[in-house]
């Protein structure tokens, strides 16, 4: 058998037991992978534990799972543990409250380059802001790039994976706190008033807002630009439109 442990990964949980085990022992889990087609009763219990723990699960071929593999003992299925353990909405929410101000957040819609989230993130800390919401499915969550290209801010701000980004808004909305969403046919950000509770939601580079996701903030703001590029990297406008809201706080 094959040596791989030269690409040891160890956010890469190998093994029916040691799937299962993981979930028991509440290890934050991201994503599973089991072989497509495949059923037996370990198979069955980790698909339970992973609906119990609102983890995604990703049905894929035998080739996959042997490239992602370091060990080539996967027996069928891989999960992908969390650097980080994720935070709940409510905990972003009392950040703010505990530092007596008004919510800032930021709404990430489909960022599938972890280090896009981590500079996201290590701009969230910089900025002042309470928390950062992502998306449970077609993103990256807090894996072990994101965790290094975040540069040590995970360790301060919150990260809240949620199951629909759209419904969350809409809960947020009800406690007072309103949204900017970034996109070139938006307002210039400089005429906004972006003060008070305030959530910006940043798309995916190429791909910008889902439509539902568009459709559910309050203002649609654009960073203006010159020269020949369309637009900015994902994790520069957001940090850009996250710096125009601390100066507007701080006038």
């Amino acid at each position: 058998m094959e040596n791989r442990d030269s690409g040891y990964d160890p956010m890469l949980i190998e093994g029916r037991n040691e799937v299962i085990e993981a979930f028991r022992s509440g290890r934050t889990i991201d994503r599973v992978y089991i072989l497509d087609g495949a059923h037996d009763g370990k198979l069955d219990t980790v698909r339970r534990e992973a609906k119990k723990a609102g983890v995604r699960v990703d049905f894929t071929d035998r080739r996959r799972l042997d490239e992602m593999s370091p060990s080539g003992h996967h027996q069928g299925v891989i999960a992908r543990a969390a650097a980080y353990a994720y935070a709940s909405v409510e905990d972003i929410l009392m950040k703010a409250e505990k530092a007596g101000e008004e919510p800032f957040i930021f709404v990430l819609d489909g960022i599938e380059d972890p280090h896009n989230l981590g500079a996201m993130i290590r701009t969230a800390d910089l900025a002042g802001a309470h928390g950062v919401i992502i998306p449970k499915d077609r993103a990256v969550g807090l894996t072990a790039a994101v965790a290094k290209t975040s540069a040590g801010a995970l360790n301060y701000v919150p990260v809240a994976k949620v199951t629909n980004l759209s419904r969350t808004i809409d809960e947020l909305k009800q406690k007072g706190i309103w949204f900017a969403g970034a996109d070139m046919d938006g307002k210039v950000m400089y005429e906004c008033d972006l003060k008070g509770p305030v959530g910006i939601v940043v798309g995916a580079e190429g791909k910008g807002l889902s439509r539902l996701v568009k459709d559910k903030c309050d203002h649609i703001v654009r960073i203006p630009t010159k020269g020949n590029i369309d637009s900015l990297n994902a994790s520069v406008a957001c940090g850009v439109l996250a710096f125009e809201i601390v100066r507007q706080r701080n006038n």
